[in-house]
């Protein structure tokens, strides 16, 4: 496809990155119209600022920062608002299917959980780790040192793991 303008691009971008920047905004949204909400106002934000894009990173990084600024921006203004989302961890994955008996699917859906359960910070850094940015890059989103990104997925890894060797609670 040769892009002919603003709105060609815009429409590549959302092509190329709408599914991770889905997941991404699940990072700061638990619930499903509210992050839908979310996704709009990031694909505004990206819109607004792709005039100003001057190459100084990737456009993988350029629209991971605007959904990462939108992201903490979204979290504050439900802070504000005093919303409560010390339950979101218990919030079921509407995406598991009940009836899907396979192992992968269960080892997926455990590792989506304890993902979810990771205080934000790490949270997003496994996130973007996981679609695929370089330490530099999660840290040009996330506005850290390559170095803090480091230790941030080092702690990480090990929380995931304390949370995946966890004995599942007794129903």
């Amino acid at each position: 496809m040769v892009e002919t303008g603003p709105r060609e691009r815009f429409a590549r971008l959302l092509d190329e990155h709408g599914p991770a920047l889905a997941r991404l905004a699940a990072v700061y949204e638990w619930d499903p119209v509210e992050r839908e909400d979310l996704l709009q106002e990031i694909g505004l934000a990206i819109w607004r600022a792709l005039p100003s894009f001057r190459g100084e990173s990737t456009e993988r990084t350029f629209v991971f920062r605007i959904a990462h600024n939108r992201g903490l921006t979204h979290r504050w203004r439900q802070r504000r608002r005093g919303l409560d989302l010390s339950a979101a961890e218990q919030l079921p994955d509407e995406r598991s299917d009940p009836s899907a008996g396979v192992a992968e699917q269960e080892q997926h859906e455990r590792l989506a959980a304890a993902i979810r359960r990771l205080p934000e910070i790490y949270r997003a850094a496994v996130v973007l780790t996981l679609e695929g940015l370089s330490q530099r890059e999660v840290g040009d989103v996330l506005g850290a040192q390559e170095n803090a990104i480091a230790a941030r997925l080092s702690r990480a890894r090990r929380l995931l793991r304390d949370l995946l060797n966890a004995k599942e609670p007794a129903s």
